[in-house]
């Protein structure tokens, strides 16, 4: 698989990743087999990056990760955590203290002495501004606990701060067909300082798979039930914040843009590979099938420019005006 250099870590990663929200919890049940099964397909696929959180089943995901690595040392991943989701979203609590702590606990996790990749994890907006808070993670850097420390946001706004911050190695934002926002500066912004950009949410939390209609239900322990409207954290990590019954009627839409023989779902995922300045996808897998299935967008021809047009216009006629402005 094509490989991009992360940003300031100088490492280089697939053009598509894994993401593994789904391992922890918030998606439903997935048992320890199964999640096994997804993290060696991937790798079997060429996947070299997993990305993950301390928050994810609190610490289940990274524990699942640390545990399949430990089998697989010649697998060569890159693993991203984030840290911050686990406390009282307060900016004093974003300390050298607290982040020693959190970090030696994703290092047990994990099982390794230094992590790749440490993302403050959607923290207050006032973070992003603090010199503290970068000057403590330049001490845990100092300190080999960390290898490099990036940031995953929420808004524009705040990709754009932090990548003015000289040790930001790379950026997790939003970036799918339903959120164009991140093209207009974020991703000119991050290429020029020589930031990685890793996206999430690439499929809208399924949406651009198109397989949903407007009568499919969810668990109701996955977050597609219970955050449509921001109940649980923000709304933007749940079908990009577009209204559901909308984004079902967009979907269809793009799933017409579609290549004959490639299925939705990876045409997002070539879309977003196409885009100047990303480094890496990471779309989740809740089972092997969906791993590979992922994995062979990075083998795909480049979308032609009509399909890029139709989906600029698609964003525009029917996303634009719920999301644009808000992220």
């Amino acid at each position: 698989m094509e490989q991009r250099v992360l940003g300031r870590t100088g490492r280089p990663v697939s053009v598509v990743g894994l993401g593994t929200w789904q391992l922890g919890a918030d998606w439903g049940d997935v048992r320890e087999e199964d999640a096994l099964a997804v993290l060696d397909a991937s790798v079997e696929a060429g996947v070299t990056l997993f990305d993950t959180a301390d928050v994810y089943g609190d610490g289940r995901s990274e524990q699942l990760i640390g545990r399949y690595l430990g089998g697989r040392p010649d697998a060569g991943v890159f693993v991203a955590t984030k840290f911050g989701r686990r406390t009282e979203q307060r900016p004093e609590h974003y300390n050298v203290a607290n982040f020693r702590a959190w970090a030696d606990r994703s290092r047990k996790n994990l099982g390794v002495d230094r992590l790749d990749l440490v993302q403050l994890h959607c923290p207050p907006t006032p973070v992003y501004s603090s010199d503290e808070v970068f000057d403590a993670l330049d001490t845990l850097v100092a300190e080999e606990r960390i290898a490099a420390y990036g940031v995953s946001v929420e808004t524009c706004a705040e990709a754009l701060t932090a990548i003015a911050r000289p040790g930001t190695a790379s950026v997790q934002i939003i970036l799918n067909a339903f959120r164009l926002k991140p093209l207009e500066r974020v991703l000119p912004a991050a290429a020029a300082a020589g930031v990685g950009v890793l996206a999430r949410v690439p499929l809208a939390s399924g949406l651009l798979s198109g397989k949903y209609t407007a009568d499919t239900v969810f668990p109701a322990d996955d977050h597609r039930t219970y955050n449509r409207h921001g109940e649980a954290f923000d709304q933007g990590e749940t079908f990009s914040g577009v209204d559901f019954a909308t984004g079902v009627e967009a979907a269809v839409e793009f799933a017409a843009l579609a290549p004959e023989g490639v299925t939705p779902a990876r045409t997002a995922l070539r879309w977003i590979l196409q885009q100047p300045g990303v480094t890496t996808v990471i779309p989740g897998a809740r089972n092997p099938q969906q791993a590979r299935a992922n994995a062979a967008a990075a083998s795909l021809p480049p979308l032609p420019q009509a399909t890029l047009a139709a989906v600029r216009d698609l964003y525009d006629r029917r996303i634009r005006p719920q999301v644009h402005d808000r992220w």
